[in-house]
Order: structure tokens, then sequence, then C-alpha cells
């Protein structure tokens, strides 16, 4: 019989990922409401710190998939060690964080495991009366949001949007068993191999770990203003800069910078909105920030039905006048 929740636990340079920490902590809230256990699965090559830190971190059982061939993130191997770890430990639902492996290893993991899976998560709670997962999730470009329940499949699996969850508190105290598995990967080249891993460059901070975005559109008529107007701000604020994708494909800056459906998928405290005219797909990335600034001169920009604050005006008058007043706030 399916009992527990299983959460992916999404190891980054030796310990575990910020997004595992928040599915650690929603899977921990949703166990308790199910008077279940809370289990992680901890996939990579030496990561033993990592089964510990789940431990803290609120999981009661750590089931850990250890090999070389699993230092780096393989579709194939992941979802191998994954599928395996879940046929031992027979659990009722299954989280995985949307990051950029969760994005590719769940749907991947729920065709393995023959599930359901409800995607782009923002809310799950539990029903009183079914005992079913009910998982919330933005659909029409963030325009409405559906409740997504799956019945018949066992386990309920949800890939959750980072930012969404608050992250589980650790406890270096606490104490939970961690069980070591043998995973039997295909003989042979794996079908993808590791030629090289670069680092990205980034002028401060990651796009997706940031708690304040400043972006901008094709509006700014160029990539001047980007780096003129827009990165001082950024700089000021602590903020990462973001893009539309018209910008992008206009070659002003690089698609790293994308937020929308086919880009990055952010939710900061603030998301200022320079020049952007507020697309479906654009606001698909940024609409479950927790506020939303528009900046545009076009006071029937469709960015104004989703916007927290409107400011009707030109940005290049605007963010320099923003900037001032925060330098002066920050002193």
């Amino acid at each position: 019989m399916a009992q527990g929740v299983l959460v992916f636990a999404e190891v980054a340079a030796g310990g575990l990922a910020a997004i595992a920490k928040e599915m650690l902590g929603a899977g921990r809230q949703l166990a308790d409401a199910l008077g279940e256990p809370l289990m992680a699965a901890v996939v990579g090559h030496e990561v033993q710190a990592a089964a510990q830190d789940a431990v803290a971190h609120g999981a009661d059982t750590v089931y850990v998939a250890d090999a070389p061939a699993l230092s780096h993130y393989q579709t194939l191997s992941y979802s191998a060690a994954l599928a395996h770890i879940a046929e031992q430990s027979t659990p009722n639902i299954l989280l995985i964080g949307m990051g950029d492996v969760g994005r590719e290893l769940g749907p991947r993991l729920a065709f393995r495991l023959r599930t359901g899976l409800a995607s782009d998560c923002v809310e799950l709670t539990i029903n009183p009366a079914t005992k079913l997962m009910e998982a919330t999730r933005p659909v029409s470009g963030g325009n409405a949001m559906a409740t997504v329940v799956i019945e018949h499949s066992r386990p309920q699996m949800a890939t959750v949007r980072g930012k969404t969850m608050e992250p589980a508190v650790p406890d270096a105290a606490r104490q939970g068993q961690i069980i070591t598995v043998t995973v039997h990967l295909a003989a042979g080249s794996p079908a993808v191999t590791l030629v090289e891993r670069v680092q990205a460059e980034s002028a401060g901070v990651r796009l997706e770990d940031a708690e304040i975005v400043i972006s901008g559109g094709r509006g700014l008529k160029g990539p001047e203003d980007f780096y003129a107007i827009l990165n001082p701000c950024a700089k000021v604020l602590g903020a990462a800069m973001g893009a539309s994708r018209a910008a992008v494909d206009e070659g002003w800056v690089p698609s790293p910078m994308q937020v929308g459906l086919t880009g990055k998928i952010v939710s900061p405290k603030l998301y200022v909105a320079c020049a952007i005219s507020g697309a479906a797909q654009h606001m698909a990335g940024c609409g479950y920030s927790k506020t939303i600034v528009a900046v545009n001169r076009d006071p029937d920009a469709p960015i104004y039905q989703r916007a927290n604050i409107g400011v009707v005006g030109d940005y290049k008058k605007v963010i320099p006048a923003f900037q001032k007043k925060c330098e002066e706030l920050l002193k």
C-alpha cells in the first residue's frame, strides 16, 4: 500500500539545493496532514552530507543512490535511480522541484512509474475528506488557476515552482534513517556524455534565486539602456536583471536573462517590468511574483491588468528617480 511523501532532494555543490529545502518544507506539511512519514531521495556521488542535511530538514527516511555514474545529472540515469527508489519506498506522493532538472525529470519519471503528474504547481494541500493531494497550478499564461487531483494512480506526482513553498527549517539534532540503495544502470556508454561543464557568467544574483528582479522589454529600443539605466538600479537593490523574449530575440541581451514560458520562471518578492507590454508568454514566467511593478508609457498596456503597482511614464525618468530614492533610504 502506498504511504508517505517522497521528495527528490536535489544536490548542488555537495549539499542540498535551495529548491530541495523548499520541497522538504512542502513535503513535511503534506506528510503531517496525512499522518504519514516524509522520505527524501538523494541521488549523486559522495552525497552523504546532503543525506544528513535532508534529515536535518525534516526527512524521516533518506534513500541514497550514490555512484560515480551519478556524479553529474543525466536524465536517463537519474530517472532510473529515482524510479528504483520510488518502487522500493512506495510513496503516496512524490514531489520534485521545478528547476532545470525537475522540468525534464518530472515527466520522464511519471511515465516510468505510470502515474499522473501535476506540473509547475504553486500550492499543495490535502483534502481532509478524500485525503488526496490537491495541486494548484497556473494555466492560460497565468490568467487562471487550475486544481489538479490524481485519483487513481500512485504516487501522486507534482513538480513545484521554486520560491512558492516555505523552506524547511533545519534542526541539526534531528534523527532519521539513511538507506543506501543500489541502482543497476544500463551497461555501456550513456546515451549522452558530459563533455564539459562551463559556469555561466553572472554579474550578480542568479535570476532564479533573486528576491528582486528588474526586467526590460522591447520598449527599451536597444541594449544600451539595459546597462545604462536598469543595471545601476539593479546593483543598488541587489537585484537580478531579466528581459522579455522580444528583447532577447533582438539580440540586445543574452538568452539566460529571458523571463517567460520559454525562459526562466521566477517568483521574486519584487518584479519590476520596464517597457514590457505584458504578453501571456512573459507573464507566465513572472506572474507568481509577490509584487509586480509595471513601468510603461502606454496606459493601455496589458501588463497593468496583472501589476500590483502601475506607473504610466517613461522608464528613463522613472527608474533613475526610483534608484535615487532607494539610495537615500539605504544610507
